[in-house]
């Protein structure tokens, strides 16, 4: 008889991998008799459940029934790796699965961790830092959802829970196959698929992730540029009642404008040093953060390959110069690149909410573009029509 080298390195593996897990706090999923489950198995599917009662009955049968072993020998056979794994079977197929993560929820959210940052001609660092966000608001869900009401794992053809009185941090978990955990107050399932390396791929499924998300997301900015591009907090050098009294004016019409509406567009335009950077970013400070919107701030790079982030659902993005962007396309320079387009379709609401699932949060979703430039002259006529930009506003008073 041969000896199967592989499958033997296998065997090795997995009973090691077992023994680890069972050294690093996992314990065996004792499954449950539920009378009401047996009873819908056997009207429900009567013919398997018969087939594979027969089958474990043949089973100990055979084993006690050797007339070539005494019968205590017989009765050790019961007791046979074999036997048990029969037993096992059927125990399994008469008591119902352990909690699995419902697929149908429709909202669903994920990341791989650590993000790695390659740069190529299909990755450039913009993607990075989308998806370094995409993972920092997973990351921070899972803080506020705090310890599950339950964590199992399912390896070599057995059930494991980690108890979750003992449960630390994700980080310190030890993940050999999927991992599922359930937090029944907020009816949410996490899955975790592990990598290579150590790298894992976390996956949030409920009926109803926004509110977790714009927790998550609070006071996060993010500034995307084709070479310098982070996730940070929102800051702002001036506080907005230090600005010229026609400017605070100027804000209060805004202010309730983001309130009443869904999608807002402003643009602002005047001489260099007049503060017009310094009041999209106080803007961004003391009234769109405290509202729930993740602050974009786009350069010239960005804006041709920035599309909203579906997951998130109040999102404001600061356009500076954008006479330099939205040029009138009458012009050989806006001819030559596909800018200004990009800007109108954000404005317009096609780039983002052409295709959207009826029940996910793009139906929800709140736009606010803030825009600066120095002159409106440059810009496309297009852009300035009625219905695309909201409100407009000229800076003249120099600000220090």
């Amino acid at each position: 008889m041969g000896f199967d080298y592989f499958s033997g390195n296998e065997s090795t593996s997995n009973n090691n991998k077992q023994q680890n897990l069972l050294t690093s706090g996992w314990r065996p999923l004792q499954r449950d008799l539920d009378w009401e489950f047996l009873w819908q198995l056997a009207q429900n599917d009567t013919k398997e459940f018969a087939q594979k009662s027969f089958n474990l009955a043949s089973t100990f049968s055979e084993v006690l029934g050797r007339n070539n072993f005494t019968w205590w020998a017989n009765l050790l056979g019961v007791a046979s790796e074999n036997t048990r794994y029969e037993l096992e079977r059927f125990w399994n197929y008469i008591t119902p699965d352990p909690q699995s993560p419902d697929h149908r929820y429709k909202e669903v959210l994920s990341t791989e961790t650590p993000i790695l940052q390659f740069v190529s001609r299909n990755s450039i660092p913009i993607d990075y830092v989308l998806n370094r966000l995409q993972e920092i608001t997973v990351l921070r869900v899972l803080q506020i959802l705090g310890r599950p009401n339950v964590i199992t794992q399912y390896y070599s053809e057995r059930d494991f829970y980690f108890p979750v009185e003992k449960f630390i941090n994700w980080e310190r978990l030890d993940v050999v196959n999927t991992v599922n955990a359930y937090w029944s107050m907020y009816d949410i399932w996490l899955q975790i698929e592990p990598y290579d390396r150590g790298r894992r791929q976390y996956t949030l499924m409920a009926k109803d992730l926004a509110p977790l998300v714009n927790k998550a997301t609070y006071d996060l900015a993010v500034m995307l540029s084709g070479y310098q591009s982070r996730v940070g907090k929102v800051h702002s050098q001036f506080p907005i009642r230090t600005f010229p009294a026609e400017i605070q004016s100027f804000t209060d019409t805004l202010q309730q404008a983001v309130l009443n509406q869904n999608q807002l567009a402003v643009v602002v335009h005047g001489e260099p040093g007049t503060g017009k950077t310094a009041w999209t970013q106080a803007v961004a400070k003391e009234i769109l953060m405290p509202l729930g919107f993740v602050i974009f701030i786009l350069d010239h790079d960005a804006i041709t390959n920035f599309v909203p982030p579906t997951y998130l659902e109040r999102i404001c993005i600061i356009i500076n110069e954008a006479d330099n962007l939205a040029q009138n396309r009458a012009s050989e320079i806006a001819q030559s690149n596909n800018k200004t387009e990009h800007i109108l379709s954000l404005l317009d609401g096609t780039l983002y909410q052409s295709v959207i699932d009826e029940s996910g949060i793009q139906m929800k979703q709140r736009l606010v573009v803030l825009m600066t430039c120095n002159t409106t002259e440059r810009l496309d006529p297009a852009m300035l029509r009625k219905g695309r930009v909201d409100l407009i506003a000229e800076f003249t008073q120099r600000f220090v």
